[in-house]
């Protein structure tokens, strides 16, 4: 390094003295020559698996992989150099200090210059208060600013032998991270993870963990390093077991997070929202009516889709005889309901078809006393209409859009489906177009296409097995060449393994050949996070339910931010939808928003929820909240915007307003998990009235990092 790792402004120059930070840059040093070496050595492995033959099945996949990892781990070394250091820590009982890092590096000789900050040894980094230090002497945390310390923050645990080696402003950097400017990304905040926060990301795995805290207690912080810390700490939950799914609440809020897996190491997580798990949730509007919206919320309706389903799997209960060219075979209604045996347990429906119709091919096979070759005889049965019709109806083929769509278009079907519905609820869910989706349709149209599967199927495995055909009478033909060639010029033994039935499976890699693309949403998964959980509905909780089976979950939500009320307590509204094993972890610190802010938004929600975990503000400020006239907004954003170079405002509640680069307009339901320097509220009382109305407002008032205004109409 030929330049100083820190860039100290001219009134910390105190903390620019060599006897605080000559080791840092030694370092440091070593740390740029191994990231050159790292990267170059990195950057020849990933082209040679490039350049290497692909291979087939397993092996191609592999391969893959191994470009996968290498790809993203030169993008983690490439975007942040040396700023994957976060700090170091010293231990009461070894002087050497050890240096935390984004990711672990070691250089040549194997000596580690970085330890990854999810292993267990970094946990008092994080982790040690002064009440319990953990073991620790002292600890040091960076603040990086492009790509140099701007600033760096010192602890002590104990006074023996640190007199003049600390800078002992012991909030500095962190306190200055917490007012920083904010941008339309998630900023990094690994380095100043607080003990409170990283107890919550390195828990446990096991069952469900419910993280609760008011705003700004950086939940949604947790819920994204807890998910990079699991995949790195629990080999249970890593891609070939299902991987981690993290569900938002919205499209703003993933892409206001999308940098911060990246930036940890971790670029397998599959993130998405609850419109993103089904194909109709795009274009999905919300449901106008609120008693048809709480019909719909709940897990009975949801699991009515199984009473749908079954009414299209009856068997026939007359027998009927089939014709062949020779004579007839009797099909009784036992031989039906056998074959309507024949599908494996939890086989989609539309899928279990083609199950059930070789059953019943098998039976009259079985059955027949004529002279009729198997062959023949099969192609019959394959053209019967009759059969066929009768089959048909029984089982016939379904969408899950039309299945749902007959729900709400066919009372007699939503009697038969969910008898528990009365007269009233049952002619309130009728709707002229059947398939005008909502929001509140998707937990019925993701149970309904779980349960019968792909119609596609059954005509796409034809293909497939055609395929493997081919390709296995192309092999025999190669076989054929090649015996004709070693029986002449390597023996018998040669000739013996060519003709053998392993080899020619071998030689076939039905999984090399043409398929569909997996949907990579429907699951299983082993771990799913989920965020702004407090407003999911129980029905929209069963999407998730059923894409995890070992009930594995991160819970963050704050039910005083909950839009349509939430009087139940964590626990008890989890054991209702069909969790166990829950454990729940409150955040009571709000790192984000002034006093001042918070001063002004508790008695808008005590007013609606009066025990409310509000938390308690650690940012002071002197900024109070402006009120003023909506007519004042244009000299209000201008003022702002001139006296700052950097950051970013939002105006919530006005749809009139077009945004600019660096002023966001957003609805008061899509302001929540973000958050803004400069907040104006525009009409807050016309936010709506009730639960919803104040929880928006509480909601859109605490996204504000530095300065608050609250505009009204004359």
């Amino acid at each position: 390094m030929t330049t100083s790792a820190f860039d100290l402004p001219d009134h910390l120059s105190a903390k620019a003295d060599p006897k605080l930070i000559a080791g840092d840059e030694q370092h440091f040093a070593a740390i740029a020559e191994s990231l050159e070496q790292t990267i170059s050595d990195l950057s020849g492995r990933l082209d040679a698996v490039r350049k290497a033959a692909g291979g087939i099945g397993q092996a191609a996949m592999d391969r893959d992989l191994e470009v996968h990892r290498l790809t993203a781990r030169l993008r983690t070394l490439r975007r942040f150099g040396l700023d994957l250091c976060l700090g170091h820590l010293v231990s009461a009982d070894n002087p050497e200090p050890v240096y935390i890092g984004r990711l672990g590096l070691t250089d040549s000789t194997g000596r580690r210059l970085l330890l990854d900050w999810r292993s267990p040894a970094a946990e008092p980094f994080f982790g040690a208060t002064h009440a319990n230090p953990m073991g620790l002497a002292s600890r040091r945390r960076y603040r990086w600013t492009r790509g140099r310390i701007s600033d760096y923050w010192d602890e002590v645990f104990t006074a023996a032998g640190f007199e003049g080696h600390a800078a002992l402003d012991d909030q500095s950097a962190f306190i200055a991270s917490l007012g920083g400017s904010r941008s339309s990304r998630m900023r990094d905040v690994l380095s100043t993870i607080q003990a409170d926060q990283d107890a919550v990301i390195r828990a446990g795995s096991s069952g469900a963990l419910v993280v609760d805290g008011g705003p700004g207690t950086g939940k949604t912080v947790v819920a994204l390093h807890r998910s990079a810390y699991l995949l790195y700490s629990d080999p249970r939950l890593d891609h070939r077991r299902g991987g981690v799914l993290f569900v938002g609440p919205h499209q703003p809020y993933l892409a206001y997070i999308a940098d911060v897996l990246p930036s940890l190491g971790e670029e397998g997580v599959q993130t998405c929202t609850l419109r993103d798990l089904v194909a109709e949730g795009a274009s999905a509007t919300v449901e106008a009516d609120p008693e048809v919206a709480r019909l719909k919320s709940s897990a009975d309706l949801v699991k009515a889709i199984e009473a749908a389903v079954r009414f299209y799997e009856e068997p026939p209960t007359k027998g009927m005889t089939v014709a062949t060219q020779e004579s007839g075979i009797r099909l009784s209604a036992d031989d039906w309901a056998d074959a309507f045996q024949a599908a494996g347990p939890g086989t989609p429906h539309n899928e279990a078809r083609d199950q059930i119709w070789e059953e019943l091919l098998t039976i009259l096979m079985d059955k027949y006393d004529g002279d009729e070759p198997d062959d023949l005889l099969r192609r019959s049965l394959l053209r019967n209409r009759e059969l066929l019709t009768t089959f048909n109806r029984a089982w016939p083929l379904l969408e899950a859009a039309d299945l749902v769509g007959d729900l709400w278009s066919v009372p007699a079907y939503l009697r038969k489906c969910a008898p528990w519905l009365g007269t009233d609820d049952v002619r309130r869910l009728r709707r002229d177009d059947a398939q005008a989706w909502t929001v509140s349709d998707l937990p019925l149209l993701d149970a309904a296409r779980q349960r019968l599967g792909d119609p596609e199927a059954s005509r796409r495995q034809r293909r497939h097995n055609a395929a493997v055909t081919a390709e296995r009478e192309r092999m025999t033909r190669v076989v054929d060449d090649l015996i004709e060639v070693a029986d002449d010029e390597y023996g018998t033994g040669l000739v013996t393994m060519l003709r053998g039935e392993d080899f020619h499976d071998a030689l076939v890699d039905e999984t090399a050949l043409p398929g569909t693309e997996p949907d990579r949403l429907a699951g299983p998964f082993a771990h799913i996070v989920v965020d702004e959980a407090q407003e999911l509905t129980d029905a929209e909780w069963q999407m998730l339910l059923q894409r995890c089976p070992s009930r594995s979950f991160t819970i963050v939500g704050d039910r005083a931010q909950a839009r349509h009320g939430f009087t139940e307590s964590w626990q008890e509204r989890l054991e209702r939808i069909g969790l166990d094993r829950i454990n729940v972890a409150s955040l009571t610190i709000n790192y984000r928003t002034p006093d001042t802010v918070m001063a002004e938004a508790e008695p808008v929600i005590r007013a609606v929820l009066p025990d409310a975990n509000v938390p308690t503000s650690v940012r002071t400020s002197d900024a109070p909240v402006v009120h003023g006239s909506v007519s004042d907004l244009g000299s209000i954003l201008d003022t702002w915007l001139a006296a700052h170079a950097d950051g970013i405002a939002c105006v919530i509640g006005d749809p009139t307003f077009r945004a600019t680069a660096r002023v966001r307009s957003l609805a008061p339901e899509l302001s929540k998990g973000l958050e803004f320097d400069l907040v104006v509220l525009i009409d807050p009382e016309k936010f709506g009235d009730g639960i919803e109305g104040a929880v928006d407002r509480y909601v859109a008032m605490t996204r504000a990092t530095q300065q608050l205004v609250i505009l009204t109409s004359p």
